[in-house]
């Protein structure tokens, strides 16, 4: 076999390989850089690209207009030239491809693994660099789905909440859907976060336009602004701290004339020991101020317990109450 061959088959497998990685439910950033790496050689691009073709055509999925859109795209920047020879290996690459779980046979059907997905558990934070350079922080619980098309840097953020560096492309506009809310943003930083029936939207840098699913832009943010979004619609643009707002991608939560009872609500994001709040609804309102590591619940307890006369008890379950301390005894 001559060098040329050999190296083609190299990247044959490689590529291969490379495809199974991605389509797995995570991978790491470490990973993602040296597949970028790998794919600078003009060789290997077109392995990866005739590999995505294989795979498209042996799942029946040309008809998925995402799918379909982003292979028509690949296979254009890199046309892959097969020979007849080459066009029998397409075989034995489904066969790594399904042993690396890219591709799963069950009673003879061939079933799609799903679009590259990415999730942190409680009290995990995540870094993700996207294939177009964009950066992704996923804060705790959170998941994130990534479907780019050849026209719109697509991902959906399907709970949680994320930070996002979108990287510039005025091409591929980088769009972020939540809950029936659409961010679209050209080369900016901002945060999503989804709760419940409600996102909010926060912007640091640049500018993003917020719209409810299949409507016109609604509003424009600048930044340091913010607004919420909710089944009944979307509410007015609010000047904010973008810095404190996003000051979990530093490990920090950052509270300001903070209610109490919201305060908690956010502790308990990042720990799976949840405190439970027992106090007087105007107790549970009092403003809190200060700032904390994120997932540090007892720095949180001891604070609280000293500025706003609280007492602290765990149960078996390993929940901590907080309740006003007894009185004590007159002497």
């Amino acid at each position: 076999m001559s060098d040329t061959a050999t190296q083609r088959s190299r990247a044959q497998a490689e590529a291969a390989d490379w495809f199974a990685r991605q389509c797995r439910l995570s991978i790491t950033t470490d990973e993602l850089y040296a597949f970028r790496d790998w794919r600078r050689d003009p060789a290997n691009a077109a392995a990866f690209a005739a590999v995505e073709a294989t795979w498209i055509e042996a799942g029946g999925l040309i008809h998925d207009p995402d799918i379909r859109a982003a292979t028509e795209e690949a296979l254009r920047k890199h046309p892959p030239r097969r020979t007849s020879a080459e066009a029998a290996t397409r075989s034995r690459w489904l066969l790594g491809l399904a042993t690396a779980g890219a591709i799963v046979v069950i009673g003879g059907v061939l079933v799609f693994q799903p679009a590259p997905t990415y999730e942190t558990r409680v009290g995990q934070q995540r870094l993700i660099t996207l294939q177009d350079g964009s950066r992704v922080r996923l804060n705790t619980n959170s998941k994130l789905v990534v479907r780019y098309r050849r026209d719109e840097r697509r991902v959906v953020l399907a709970r949680g909440e994320a930070f996002f560096e979108a990287a510039h492309n005025a091409d591929r506009p980088f769009v972020v859907e939540a809950d029936g809310t659409r961010v679209r943003a050209i080369g900016t930083k901002f945060d999503v976060r989804r709760d419940a029936d409600l996102v909010r939207v926060t912007l640091l840098e640049g500018r993003v336009q917020v719209a409810k699913l299949d409507q016109p832009p609604s509003a424009t943010l600048t930044p340091n602004q913010q607004l919420t979004v909710t089944p009944k619609g979307m509410s007015p643009i609010r000047s904010t701290d973008a810095a404190e707002a996003s000051g979990w991608t530093s490990g920090r939560l950052i509270f300001h004339q903070t209610p109490l009872e919201d305060a908690v609500a956010e502790v308990n994001r990042y720990s799976s020991d949840k405190l439970v709040l027992e106090v007087p609804v105007a107790l549970a309102r009092t403003p809190v101020s200060g700032a904390f590591n994120t997932g540090d619940t007892q720095g949180f307890v001891s604070a609280v317990e000293g500025g706003y006369d609280l007492q602290s008890s765990s149960d078996a379950d390993g929940s901590v109450h907080l309740r006003p301390r007894a009185a004590q005894p007159a002497s």
